[in-house]
């Protein structure tokens, strides 16, 4: 039965010769990994969730098994080895906790390997589905919030009181004859799909329940995903901490570095820290960081004179950023912050001013500050976006003062994110710092002419709306409308406050460093 189903499987023509046109009316259903998307193994996304939810720990632990989880694929049967890889990333964690990392870390990563072809055929029908071994709780999210993804069938995960034991429900896990028993529960007695996509033998039981049917080939990496700005939504707002796709080796490397790591980034933070802002940017190269800037602005050298302070205003990237526009400039600045955790705080070489988010209040701080000839370095973005986009800028800036010198803000890592929505904000500055070599790069823009400014009769808004495009013009990002809110909002759901509860099914991780 297994060769001959091998055998007819050989004879389904490919996706290539898929006509895509005219399928409006049509309904798909496709497999997920190798089939919807270019990589065939799920490793990477179970490392992703296994991470997040549970720190370097978890992530070894699934490591060490997933050979095992691949002798038990081959020899056994595709249905044990997931399943051991579904029991080793999320027994024991809470079901809150996976469906935040589905929704807030994987999209990211799925939307960046996604087969050409296949979303060819798959975007022309009028109905989607996806059928899939992986659990639905881990797919559902970016499938349908991105792809437009009508129902997705996938193995089902059970729990008790809220944490997931790391069985599976009946039938199992999505493999073989239960994805043609799942489909055919969907769509009962009515109309198949018009159109099955699959990759391997034993999608076979699904597909030729379908009118229509055609596979994937091995691409054996010579396919090229598709551009994620092709998508019908980008992925603007994510989370987690690793940079990169965890497949094996790169989890591998991972393990190795992370206790260098964290060494390595005790030094440099408090090199960073302790070393007077004048002699940072040169203290804390050799440590491997260094910081880049072009076009120092030329005033200063008389900023001592100044009857009123400058504002440097800044695209946001991490906590870091006023410390490093300070160490640019060579010289104390004052910044200004929102929620920023007291150790972050205490750990800043400059200044910080809090903002209450009164408005008026936080007018009245800032313009003592200018008053007072102190410079200020300000992200009007509110808080940081990874992504090549810039938020809406805050024009409370523009409506203070006519001294603004824009500043361009790119950050370079390799391996960990120094930002976070859901996990502990605290320890931003030594994930940063843990990358093997993190690069800061510093645009000094020209200052703004007083014609471009309030002074001149410009509306705060109209200003903030200028500098924003100027930045982004130097970045080569894109202007959006979305605000600090919208961020936390999607990723976490909360407001952005320091230790605010969640409202929606969001958590933070358990824990970043620990298992």
């Amino acid at each position: 039965m297994a060769v001959f189903r091998k055998r007819s499987f050989s004879k389904i023509p490919t996706i290539y010769q898929c006509d895509s046109n005219g399928r409006k009316n049509h309904t798909v259903a496709a497999d997920f990994d190798g089939t919807l998307l270019v990589g065939h193994s799920s490793f990477p996304y179970f490392a992703l969730v296994a991470f997040d939810v549970g720190g370097i720990f978890r992530l070894f632990l699934l490591l060490v098994i997933s050979p095992l989880a691949g002798l038990l694929y081959h020899l056994v049967s595709e249905s044990a080895g997931i399943q051991l890889l579904i029991f080793t990333t999320f027994v024991g964690v809470r079901v809150s906790m996976i469906k935040s990392a589905a929704s807030a870390v994987l999209p990211k990563h799925y939307s960046e390997d996604l087969h050409p072809e296949t979303w060819r055929v798959f975007s022309s029908c009028g109905k989607k589905f996806v059928v899939t071994a992986n659990p639905r709780i881990m797919v559902e999210p970016f499938l349908k919030n991105y792809l437009g993804v009508d129902g997705v069938l996938g193995t089902e995960i059970l729990s008790y009181k809220g944490i997931a034991t790391g069985l599976v429900a009946k039938p199992g896990v999505l493999v073989g004859e239960n994805k043609a028993i799942a489909l055919k529960k969907t769509f009962g007695a009515g109309l198949m799909p018009e159109i099955g996509i699959g990759d391997r033998s034993t999608d076979f039981p699904f597909m030729k329940m379908c009118k229509e049917r055609y596979i994937v080939p091995s691409s054996n990496g010579k396919i090229e995903p598709l551009k994620s700005n092709l998508l019908p939504k980008q992925v603007i707002f994510h989370d987690g901490r690793l940079v990169q796709k965890p497949t094996p080796l790169m989890a591998l490397l991972i393990l190795v570095w992370f206790p260098i790591g964290i060494t390595v980034s005790i030094c440099r933070v408090l090199v960073g820290s302790l070393s007077p802002i004048s002699k940072l940017q040169k203290n804390i190269r050799p440590l491997g960081c260094p910081i880049v800037a072009k076009n120092l602005p030329s005033l200063g050298s008389d900023h001592s004179s100044r009857k009123k302070g400058v504002v440097f205003v800044c695209s946001h990237r991490t906590v870091l950023d006023a410390v490093c526009v300070s160490a640019c400039l060579g010289r104390m600045t004052t910044t200004i912050s929102y929620s920023v955790p007291s150790f972050t705080e205490f750990l800043s070489p400059i200044e910080t001013a809090k903002l209450t988010r009164d408005r008026a209040k936080d007018a009245k701080l800032i313009e003592r500050i200018l008053n007072e000839g102190r410079d200020l370095v300000m992200c009007p973005e509110g808080t940081t976006c990874r992504e090549p986009y810039l938020l809406r800028f805050s024009s409370l800036f523009a409506e203070l003062s006519d001294e603004i010198v824009p500043v361009a803000i790119d950050v370079r890592t390799s391996m960990f994110h120094g930002t976070t929505a859901r996990g502990h904000k605290w320890l931003d500055p030594f994930f940063l710092y843990m990358n093997p070599r993190p690069v800061y790069q510093i645009m000094f823009l020209d200052k703004l002419a007083r014609d471009q400014t309030c002074v001149a009769g410009r509306s705060s808004h109209e200003v903030a709306n200028r500098v924003q495009e100027m930045v982004a013009r130097v970045l080569n990002y894109e202007c959006t409308n979305l605000t600090r809110k919208d961020k936390y909002r999607a990723l976490a759901g909360t407001d952005g406050l320091v230790g605010q509860k969640p409202t929606v099914a969001a958590r933070s991780p358990a824990g970043e460093f620990s298992g």
